[in-house]
């Protein structure tokens, strides 16, 4: 069975005490209010030099986890300023998120990138969350599928069956990051039907069947819920939202 996944991605947001604030805020109220069969997961991606302090942070059971929001492909070496997927499992990361528009945008990272650094964080022990998704160019050109398919197949699909069981997917549309704007449920839907529809054919129907796909475009506290009952959207990447504990903590509850 596949996981229910919330994921809040800090970004370049918060600083070291603010961070330390705002996680313990999440954490006393899902604690506090989060009960029941809502069986979600909840992966905190703060800024890297918060991470082994936020990491102590989160409480000692099986619904909070860590993640970074990148890592280098390379294992180690003279590389100022990098961070390799073996030091985030070192501070107790479980997750990374790879591929994120912002980083294939402004620091233009692609696929060929993107599958090394796939190779670097599984190798470490990480479980990748892989982020695709469109511009509204893209989309308004009518080539979501074929874009998504491509990225798919160049960055993922080279994994083995044993490695890519280890990854969670992120549909992004872009367009819809950062400008108010909101892929509607049947939008969302849709899109994560056609990725599960390609990784059946990639790999097969199980793997389909036991993929994580997440919703990364604006998702927040009061679209949350019908974008979650849809039956192809398992959870997802927050980014604005996940910076507010209250808005953070009902996207959670939204399961």
């Amino acid at each position: 069975m596949r996981k229910n996944i919330v994921a809040g991605n800090w970004k370049m947001n918060t600083t070291y005490q603010d961070g330390l604030a705002l996680v313990s805020e999440i954490t006393n109220m899902v604690q506090d209010e989060v009960t029941g069969p809502n069986g979600v997961e909840v992966v905190i991606c703060p800024p890297f030099p918060f991470l082994f302090a936020i990491g102590k942070q989160l409480p000692a059971s099986s619904r909070f986890h860590l993640g970074a929001q990148n890592c280098s492909e390379k294992e180690s070496g003279a590389y100022t300023g990098e961070v390799s997927a073996k030091m985030l499992q070192s501070v107790g990361c479980e997750y990374v998120i790879l591929g994120h528009s912002e980083r294939r945008q402004y620091f233009r990272e692609d696929d060929e990138l993107l599958s090394q650094k796939l190779k670097a964080a599984l190798a470490a022990g990480l479980k990748p969350i892989f982020c695709v998704g469109e511009s509204l160019e893209t989309r308004e050109a009518d080539d979501t599928f074929n874009f998504i398919s491509k990225q798919l197949k160049d960055g993922l699909f080279h994994l083995s069956n044993e490695e890519f069981d280890q990854v969670v997917i992120a549909y992004e549309p872009i367009w819809a990051i950062g400008t108010g704007k909101t892929a509607t449920s049947a939008q969302a839907q849709e899109v994560h039907a056609f990725i599960r529809e390609q990784i059946a054919r990639a790999y097969d129907a199980e793997a389909a069947l036991n993929t994580t796909i997440l919703y990364g475009g604006s998702a927040n506290a009061q679209n949350a819920r019908e974008l979650f009952s849809q039956p192809d959207v398992d959870g997802g990447l927050i980014g604005g939202a996940s910076l507010k504990s209250r808005d953070f903590t009902e996207i959670i509850k939204s399961f």
